[in-house]
């Protein structure tokens, strides 16, 4: 159930025309009054067919005038409005049973307590069979005005404990970190000018869109300038930015004049502070040889930078900036991704979008290598190599599971599903983004006899799983590209312990791939093994002085002693 309180000025008569009205699509049918503040003496138009829209509206109004009659400043903000809405699959409720309901959320939003005989005067009108309208004016019969601060949060613990009562479909609890939801008149204009998205939640993702390539917020602004964005930014008398707001092109108030949208009634972490907490907070200086010892590009650098992911999430404060990171990263990869992953990708990341924020503050300083990472993907002029990605959506799919998990583990409901949610994409992103590298490892099979030594080491480096990688459908291709690491200089049995140590095993439901796309971000800097690389050079030898060959060596590595 989901109750939505909309301040609606001052014009009583004209917001209960709307409600005993046709509707705007000739929705409102039998309006009438289920609930209000004296019943007996109230006329509802709906009921009676003397009673008049004009003589319930000075009825309610009748404390606002007396107030105003005796004060020199006239209350000009009266009229409290919240729609009432059950969800689709619910139950149809009596008049008697969204009357109980109207009572319990006026009294939890301070419109009428309990038992006071001088609250606001309300009333609910039903038009429909899932929702009910509950009005009041927010003068007190004593003239004073009702205390409402906080009263949305109230009024959704009253829906819960409702939903719960009358055996309703049980929502979730808020937590004051979600974006509003869009108003009517938001969704009935995007819907005149043929927008899929009303022009908040357009905004939302283009700010999001632009984060990673940003380092301050200044650059932020200038960079959605540059997309066609109109922004709107305020200053001090120094110049300092202290606010900002910003305006979809083609979206026009009645006078022909652009409408701003402040950062803050965009998204919670789309403040002007929040960004800059973010883009700003404290990237530390680099050491002049501390590129040269990274990974040699911009997606080997991001997956390295989510290895560490577990252990970043010990501390509440660190935890919270790295799943913010992990957004942004995520954001980045959809960006550069190949045409045939972005949708999926670009899908994980607006649904992780809610996942990004919670009431728990960030230490952004925490996450700057991830953030730093995101902002080397974007800047990249040069895409991907097939392996390459493969390992990087694994790492972001294996990094939102734990952080689908903590948030769990915090009791972060929104941001669980939220995260859920973007990993049901995310899956769908990793497997097409392996498959190429499966089909080619799984025409390079290495001999039976290399295969037994390798499963030997599988079963020594992970037993517990090992029956489950040896049957996996992709173990052929895990062999192969086994064989080619060990080539390479590197050691199976260490390997496949390292790679395992990364993510467990006992929730995928195709362990073999797991380990094929972080074996391919493991072994692309060998590790010394001079057996190994004695045996490829002899190989390597031996291939190129056969006719007919070129001067690739086979696939299968020679055999190798059993440890």
């Amino acid at each position: 159930m989901i109750a939505a309180i909309k301040p609606s000025g001052a014009n009583t008569r004209g917001l209960l025309a709307y409600l005993y009205g046709p509707g705007r699509h000739d929705e409102h049918t039998d309006p009438h009054i289920v609930a209000g503040f004296a019943m007996l003496a109230m006329p509802d138009p709906g009921r009676d067919e003397n009673a008049t829209l004009t003589q319930l509206a000075r009825y309610l109004d009748e404390p606002v005038r007396l107030r105003n009659s005796e004060f020199g400043k006239k209350i000009t903000d009266h009229v409290w409005h919240c729609p009432v809405r059950a969800a689709p699959e619910d139950r149809h409720l009596s008049d008697a049973e969204w009357s109980e309901i109207a009572q319990r959320i006026v009294a939890a939003a301070g419109i009428a307590p309990e038992g006071d005989d001088l609250a606001c005067r309300w009333i609910a009108v039903r038009h429909a069979d899932d929702h009910i309208h509950i009005l009041a004016t927010t003068v007190r019969e004593d003239g004073r005005r009702p205390k409402l601060h906080d009263s949305g949060i109230r009024v959704g613990d009253a829906c819960r404990q409702i939903e719960k009562d009358y055996g309703l479909r049980r929502l979730k609890k808020g937590d004051r970190t979600g974006t509003r939801a869009p108003t009517q008149a938001e969704m009935h204009k995007a819907q005149r000018l043929g927008w899929e998205q009303t022009s908040r939640e357009w905004l939302q993702d283009r700010i999001r869109a632009a984060i990673p390539h940003a380092r301050t917020a200044e650059e932020l602004l200038a960079y959605l300038e540059a997309d066609g964005i109109a922004v709107k930014a305020r200053r001090g008398p120094s110049g300092d930015l202290l606010g900002y707001a910003a305006g979809r092109p083609g979206d026009l108030d009645k006078d022909g004049e652009q409408v701003f949208h402040p950062g803050g009634k965009i998204a919670p972490d789309l403040t002007l502070p929040k960004l800059q907490a973010r883009l700003e907070a404290g990237q530390p200086e680099e050491h002049p040889t501390a590129r040269r010892n990274q990974p040699t590009t911009p997606w080997h650098r991001a997956t390295e930078a989510l290895d560490a992911f577990r252990t970043d999430l010990a501390d509440d404060t660190h935890a919270q900036a790295h799943i913010t990171a992990l957004g942004e990263l995520l954001e980045a990869t959809a960006q550069k991704a190949p045409t045939h992953l972005r949708a999926e990708l670009q899908t994980a990341a607006k649904a992780f979008a809610r996942a990004q924020r919670s009431q728990i503050r960030a230490e952004d300083r925490a996450a700057h290598t991830m953030r730093n990472a995101a902002r080397d993907i974007v800047h990249t002029t040069t895409g991907p190599d097939g392996s390459a990605l493969a390992a990087l959506i694994a790492a972001l799919l294996w990094a939102g599971l734990i952080a689908g998990r903590w948030h769990e583990a915090k009791g972060h409901a929104h941001q669980a599903d939220a995260a859920r949610q973007a990993l049901h994409h995310l899956q769908a992103a990793a497997e097409q983004a392996l498959t190429p590298t499966l089909v080619v490892l799984e025409q390079r099979q290495p001999r039976e006899e290399t295969r037994r030594t390798l499963a030997h080491d599988v079963r020594a480096a992970i037993p517990d799983q090992a029956d489950r990688v040896l049957t996996d459908p992709s173990w052929p291709a895990l062999a192969a590209l086994l064989a080619d690491a060990e080539a390479r200089g590197h050691q199976p049995h260490q390997i496949l312990k390292e790679a395992a140590a990364q993510r467990e095993l006992g929730t995928a439901r195709q362990p073999a791939r797991v380990l094929i796309a972080r074996l391919q971000h493991t072994s692309r800097n060998p590790s010394p093994n001079p057996r190994a690389e004695a045996a490829r050079r002899r190989t390597t030898a031996s291939w190129t002085s056969q006719p007919g060959h070129g001067t690739q060596p086979p696939a299968a590595p020679p055999k190798r002693p059993r440890r």
